[in-house]
């Protein structure tokens, strides 16, 4: 069973920054996720959703192989690329992976224009070791399908970002 994690962060850069972060303790074996999405509240008022997959270009280069391998069977390349793309390219705009698209939507609609929220679809992970990783952040816990347990401890994790203050460093020590 996967768990999904929606936290907000006060900018694009700072949510990619955490994704990136998770990407790394993917490779670490730390944390295995099947989607992450950012969502941003822009200041028109839409919200965009930048995905991992694109999945109406995935549909476009898949539906011209196709059609090219057709095409030439039928002696008509061109005619079987255009079409091969333009129906790849639907089905992947109608295709959705994950987390439900107008989920998303619906809750990052609440958010403040130019406000984050990275949504994680985790199937498992570490969580001591990735809490560790990500508490530097910071970020507001948007919504959660966690136990009572881990929601805690990623609430507490996510509030050590604004308590922890910087080292002296040796030049104001003087």
């Amino acid at each position: 069973m996967s768990d999904l994690v929606a936290i907000v962060y006060t900018s694009e850069a700072k949510a990619e920054e955490v994704r990136q972060r998770l990407f790394d303790l993917r490779k670490q074996y730390l944390i295995e996720f099947s989607d992450a999405v950012i969502a941003v509240k822009t200041d028109a008022g839409p919200v965009k959703l930048n995905q991992l997959v694109n999945m109406t270009a995935a549909g476009a280069a898949s539906g011209s192989f196709w059609g090219l391998l057709i095409g030439v069977l039928f002696l008509n390349p061109l005619i079987g690329v255009a079409l091969g793309a333009a129906s790849g390219a639907l089905s992947g705009a109608l295709t959705d992976y994950g987390i439900n698209d107008a989920f998303m939507k619906e809750l990052a609609a609440n958010l403040k224009p130019g406000d984050a929220a990275l949504f994680v679809l985790i199937q498992n992970m570490t969580a001591d070791k990735v809490l560790k990783e990500i508490q530097g952040a910071g970020g507001t816990v948007l919504k959660t399908s966690l136990d009572d347990a881990k929601e805690s401890a990623l609430r507490e994790a996510l509030a050590k970002a604004g308590t922890t203050q910087p080292a002296p460093s040796a030049a104001n020590a003087s």
